[in-house]
């Protein structure tokens, strides 16, 4: 069966594939995420779910076997914002230590949670609070220390 929109079809698959690169989540960090996740589903449940649906489709590594240069809890990462084309830098922190004005940013905030998991080059669409699509790169990280 054909499609009369093959190129909406295409652009469809292009954008799912945006949004869900492969990620790659240690085993400690997955399961003290899956536990913060789970801890705030009464009081924050979208970002609870958004948190779970990543690590749902992550795959999960022992600490030992993590790559350098993949997304961690406590990794720098520089990325840019596709749409304003602004470079930053920020630190991916548990809630209790997210400071904006540092540069450390919660897990439990939408871009923390689309943070998680990715390499440098990789880019993700996410959605932020306000409901508004955005889109952003990769271009460096600093792995913390492995997590036991």
């Amino acid at each position: 069966m054909t499609t009369p929109f093959p190129k909406a079809d295409a652009m469809k698959r292009t954008n799912r594939a945006l949004a869900e690169p492969p990620i790659r989540v240690s085993a400690a960090d997955y399961e003290r995420l899956v536990d913060l996740a789970e801890a705030v589903a009464a009081s924050s449940p979208a970002v609870s779910e958004e948190l779970l649906k990543e690590l749902d489709r992550a795959t999960v590594l022992p600490p030992a076997n993590m790559p350098a240069g993949v997304v961690t809890m406590n990794s720098e990462v520089e990325f840019r914002d596709e749409l304003s084309g602004k470079v930053q830098r920020v630190r991916l922190v548990y809630p209790k230590e997210a400071d904006i004005e540092a540069g450390r940013v919660s897990i439990l905030t939408p871009i923390g949670a689309a943070l998680i998991g990715l390499s440098k080059g990789q880019r993700i669409s996410w959605q932020t609070r306000t409901g508004e699509r955005r889109s952003l790169t990769v271009l460096a990280v600093e792995t913390a220390a492995v997590h036991a």
